[in-house]
């Protein structure tokens, strides 16, 4: 059932055998399993169905460098569904070397392998409505994918992972339905937990606290707390759960909460030049079986990420920056005279000095008249395959003129912990204090890309029918442009063997607490080069198995309830 907090008694006290905060990605695969009951399921979210300012409101912040991180109250959404109202879809597990304690890569290894997560991938790729679970292009599609490059098998690189993408699915009005039939899980829409109060001696949570924007508080006393809130607001609500046992925070101790905050680094830069007939260079997205979009890149090979002492990268083709005319595409012109119709998110990736100004803004124009088909058509071809199609394109593909590319970068960050989240002096409308987020950079972040643009030069030029031109002064400046990337705010609760090195355990326990968890990408000890969203709902449904067993319910580790009931 779902419930308006609007609707409750001004002080009304609920109980629950177990309390999820946050109805997202994590928060609502791991309600699903517990839609049959016997437990009583309590799920709670802030928003409503709908964007809400004054919601949303509640997530601004302070920044410590704007030019490095976007405002806290962007690339999140503090609505039913999370997150995945406004994410882009894109889906990938882990690869096995991101679990690994590697010498190169300070403060890595996780406490958990690859195996661990092995069972929960294609329920969670399923429940993300990703198509069928297969990342490997010899075996995506009928006698395998287009070859991304034809000729070119670099000793260094793979191309033979692949990404999928999600419609992308909105969780809550994908999956509402279901919790809304549902008597044993009920959804408090409207109202944000305020407080978190433990027993006297700081290791079982006792009671929750509750508050609308109108002033109506509750409070829920659950058996067992999973805080499933995202990577910024998961350290929020820890450092503010003051009192006896946890006078820093809960799961703080060591003063790891809100450390270690990591996105991805990630940038277009470089020329890459094919000597290849139009049809032997395959850069956009191929149509699986079930109408899944999915699409090639490449990978550095785990061997080539110890040679060179770096982290995990990707590599997909990309056509030149939109904000340079020189590219002489009227697509891309278009898109960039038309970019303040676009979203924050997205409109901020446009940015960019070489546009501004009457020159370049005349030589945008005049490429969209040079060739005004092929900006209606890709305008009418967004409209169809985006707008009006339940499964949208994914993203923007443009044909660059003459084979020439630009390369798309996505790479893992180091774990830093001087790159950290901490509680503001200023409060929100409901008098919780506001997050500051101080997002740090290392010299190994660009190492990583410096390293990877040179050692594909490398391969190309042996190879003989192509050439990648950079400058590394270039690479880093394009890296860094738009700050930490988007939406993926990781390892700020990260999990750890040792209360001395992480803040949850490997079953995502808070360490020292007996009955509260995280589901978020809080948890990651490391970022890897994959969007975060797969693996969260993964270790989500891992994570409600394991609730189900300590509630004494059976558990079947490869058929989800939400996922058996269609």
């Amino acid at each position: 059932m779902i419930l308006d907090a609007e609707t409750l008694e001004h002080g009304a006290s609920l109980e629950a055998d177990l309390c999820i905060i946050g109805a997202g990605a994590a928060g609502i695969s791991l309600a699903l399993q517990f839609l049959n009951g016997p437990a009583r399921v309590i799920l709670v979210e802030a928003g409503q169905r709908i964007p809400d300012a004054a919601s949303q409101a509640l997530y601004a912040g302070e920044v410590a460098d704007p030019a490095l991180h976007s405002p806290p109250d962007t690339y999140r959404q503090r609505q039913f569904g999370g997150s995945t109202t406004l994410w882009g879809g894109r889906c990938m597990p882990l690869d096995p070397i991101d679990f690994r304690a590697r010498s190169w890569m300070p403060n890595s290894g996780w406490p958990i392998g690859p195996e661990t997560l092995a069972p929960w991938y294609p329920p969670a790729n399923k429940l993300c409505e990703a198509g069928e679970y297969d990342y490997d292009a010899r075996t995506a599609m009928p006698g395998g994918m287009k070859p991304m490059i034809a000729g070119f098998t670099p000793a260094d690189f793979s191309a033979e992972g692949i990404e999928r993408f999600s419609l992308p699915t909105n969780f809550g009005a994908r999956y509402g339905h279901r919790l809304e039939a549902s008597p044993h899980v009920k959804v408090l829409m409207g109202t944000s937990c305020t407080g978190i109060e433990c027993s006297a001696d700081g290791t079982t949570v006792q009671t929750l606290r509750l508050r609308t924007l109108s002033g109506r508080d509750a409070t829920i006393a659950a058996t067992r707390v999973v805080l499933a809130t995202g990577g910024l607001e998961v350290p929020r609500l820890l450092l503010a759960a003051r009192g006896p046992g946890h006078e820093n925070g809960l799961g703080n101790a060591h003063d790891l909460v809100g450390r270690y905050y990591m996105c991805h680094i990630a940038g277009t830069s470089g020329r890459l030049r094919l000597n290849l007939p139009r049809g032997a260079v395959q850069h956009g997205y191929e149509v699986a079986w079930d109408g899944t979009y999915i699409r090639r890149r490449l990978s550095l090979t785990p061997e080539a990420q110890e040679r060179l002492g770096v982290g995990n990268a990707v590599m997909r083709l990309h056509f030149p920056r939109i904000p340079d005319p020189s590219h002489g595409s009227s697509v891309l012109s278009g898109l960039y005279l038309m970019r303040w119709l676009l979203p924050y998110e997205y409109r901020k990736r446009l940015a960019g000095t070489e546009g501004e100004g009457v020159g370049p803004t005349l030589r945008h124009l005049r490429n969209m008249v040079s060739d005004p088909f092929s900006a209606m058509d890709f305008a009418w071809t967004m409209l169809r395959k985006r707008k009006l199609s339940a499964r949208k394109f994914p993203s923007i593909i443009v044909r660059p003129p003459g084979n020439v590319f630009s390369l798309d970068f996505h790479g893992e960050q180091e774990p830093n912990p001087d790159s950290r989240v901490t509680l503001a002096n200023s409060q929100d409308a409901l008098g919780m204090p506001r997050l500051r987020v101080d997002w740090r950079w290392a010299a190994g972040d660009l190492r990583t890309a410096e390293a990877t643009y040179g050692l594909l030069a490398t391969e190309l030029a042996k190879w003989g029918k192509g050439s990648l031109d950079f400058d590394p002064k270039e690479i880093a400046h394009d890296m860094l442009r738009d700050g930490a990337y988007g939406g993926h705010h990781i390892g700020t609760a990260r999990m750890s063997a040792s209360p001395t090195t992480g803040v949850v355990d490997a079953d995502c326990r808070v360490h020292g607490m007996h009955n509260l968890w995280v589901a978020s990408a809080a948890v990651f000890p490391t970022s890897s080069q994959a969007n975060p969203t797969l693996t969260i709902v993964a270790l989500a449904l891992r994570m409600a198995a394991q609730l189900k067993r300590d509630m004494g319910q059976p558990s079947q580790a490869t058929k989800p309830e939400a996922v058996v009931q269609g």
